[in-house]
């Protein structure tokens, strides 16, 4: 199985250095160490291995470094800061990878701007040559960009002419909805295989400004010396230490301390069950520090983290994921009073913000989800987010063996979705009024009380449970995996859209479509023929 942890000890592509309030990650892609055979990682391009990287630096700097008030992300190479994606990875790998890999990309990204808007950390794009595709999409996550003016360095999104594919992970969506470039700029941006350079580029607001080379390090430190003077710092520290985190692989899957996957791949479908809280659980900040990273509202998220990716990427024709609780509502929702109360405590907000992102990956998931809420289920507060997260929820109605589901104060805009919005909110877009009482009264109730408060799907009762569900399951699997995979993302995300959620719903719609398209990975298409002498043939009719 892959493994999505790592430690900065163990980089072989980024060089990882913290001073007191500043960070720096400089990308040097080691071209001999790709995450898989068959291609050499040049000019800084990067695959999966090298997001891994980032991914778990972003999540360190959180966690292990609360001193930190500023990012710098730069590269060790000359005149090279990123050259995107490397070209020869997509044109090899398998569809449902390319997809996935785009999709953790875009959360890698995307937890650098969670990382600047809930924890403070800035962040400096110090591009100190070429920027192309995902190299210049790597810097417009972050707050400020800064270009060398050497003559010769430009920033560049040439996927349209070179590859006949996107900028795949939220360029197009960033340049007009965060940096607000004109549309017809963005268009003649978007084109050009070349790029624009630096007095250009910050004329059409590509950059926030240029600097020569010979005072290029000079002005980016004098930025990050204002930056750390005007931003209050989260703690002077210590952190805690993030430890690995890998699943232990069964006859019937792979299971974790309080997550438990169950596949059944000939049926094309899986159960994730989430254990909720077991022993004493921290009760505020300082205890959590003492607890680290073994705490229940760490480790539990870090697992189910771990196990979405692994359904992701090893996992690719299991269509359907059933969640399944198991535990106690009491101690689910003490836990959440308790950590809610010390929000203020940097590392209780960091666990919720983690929380939140853990559950906005669950969602954005590409696979149908169902929740199942049965005798013995812990389906209370960040679980019961989990469940509204699903496409449908079925709950058991056995007066024998009551259930029940329970909202806490993570539901009041805590852990929100892609859109900004509560899933509360999402859910009952026609009824503000009932999702903000409920939000308000955060009812504890059994499934009559859910089914009328229009909480669940579907109430069964003892009898019908078992054959209400089998033709569910039976139904959904039997359905296109593409037509799904549309149609949910259409209808997960309703309302107002967000730069977030615009980006995951044109991934998973147009990236998704024109990935198999034979203009861009068919035998003569311009992905499979980029670095070859012969140019892309492409049909020319416009669907």
């Amino acid at each position: 199985m892959i493994s999505f942890h790592t430690h900065p000890d163990q980089y072989r592509h980024w060089k990882f250095q913290v001073e007191g309030a500043e960070a720096r990650l400089s990308l040097q892609v080691d071209p001999e160490h790709p995450f898989s055979d068959g291609y050499e990682l040049k000019m800084n391009s990067y695959d999966l291995g090298v997001d891994i990287e980032l991914q778990d630096a972003v999540q360190r700097l959180r966690f292990e470094h609360p001193q930190v008030k500023v990012l710098v992300i730069s590269s060790a190479v000359d005149r090279t800061f990123c050259a995107g994606a490397n070209i020869p990875m997509l044109a090899s790998s398998t569809h449902p990878f390319k997809v996935n890999f785009c999709k953790f990309t875009n959360e890698t990204r995307l937890s650098l701007e969670d990382a600047s808007r809930h924890s403070g950390i800035r962040t400096i794009a110090a591009l100190n040559g070429l920027a192309a595709g995902g190299g210049y999409e790597l810097a417009i996550a972050c707050d400020e960009i800064y270009l060398v003016d050497d003559g010769n360095s430009a920033v560049s999104l040439p996927e349209v002419p070179l590859l006949g594919v996107l900028p795949g992970t939220g360029g197009l969506t960033r340049l007009v909805d965060k940096r607000k470039v004109r549309r017809d700029l963005a268009d003649m941006f978007s084109t050009l295989v070349e790029g624009v350079r630096a007095k250009k580029a910050k004329a059409w607001d590509l950059i926030d400004d240029s600097f020569p080379k010979s005072r290029f390090d000079e002005k980016i430190g004098e930025r990050v010396a204002a930056l750390v003077e005007s931003n209050p710092a989260r703690s002077e520290g210590p952190g805690i230490t993030l430890s690995p985190i890998s699943p232990r692989e069964t006859e019937g899957g792979f299971r974790y301390e309080y997550i438990d996957v169950e596949l059944d791949t000939p049926q094309r479908r899986a159960t994730v069950t989430v254990k909720g809280p077991s022993g004493k659980q921290p009760t505020n900040g300082e205890e959590y520090l003492q607890a680290g990273d073994s705490s229940w509202a760490i480790q539990a998220f870090r697992e189910l983290d771990d196990a979405i990716c692994q359904l992701r990427f090893e996992f690719p024709e299991v269509g359907l994921l059933l969640l399944k609780t198991s535990g106690d509502i009491d101690t689910v929702l003490q836990v959440e009073q308790d950590l809610v109360a010390a929000k203020d405590h940097w590392l209780c907000n960091e666990i919720l913000a983690f929380m939140a992102r853990t559950i906005r990956r669950w969602e954005l998931t590409g696979r149908s989800l169902f929740a199942l809420i049965e005798a013995g289920s812990a389906f209370a507060g960040s679980l019961f987010e989990l469940a509204l997260a699903c496409d449908r929820i079925y709950m058991l109605d056995d007066p024998d063996h009551p259930c029940e589901v329970a909202l806490s104060p993570v539901s009041r805009g805590l852990l929100p979705m892609s859109s900004g919005l509560t899933r509360l909110h999402n859910r009952f877009l026609a009824k503000p009024d009932h999702a903000a009482r409920l939000a308000q009264e955060l009812p504890r109730v059994d499934g009559p009380d859910a089914d009328e408060l229009g909480l669940i799907t579907v109430l069964a009762d003892d009898i019908d449970w078992e054959d209400e569900v089998r033709i569910a399951i039976e139904e959904r699997v039997s359905l296109s995996p593409d037509a799904l995979t549309g149609m949910e993302a259409s209808l997960r995300f309703g309302g107002a859209e967000t730069c977030d959620s615009k980006i995951f719903g044109r991934l998973s719609a147009w990236q998704n479509w024109i990935f198999i398209r034979p203009n861009a990975t068919g035998e003569e298409g311009a992905l499979v023929r980029y670095g070859h002498p012969e140019s892309a043939r492409f049909d020319w009719r416009r669907t």
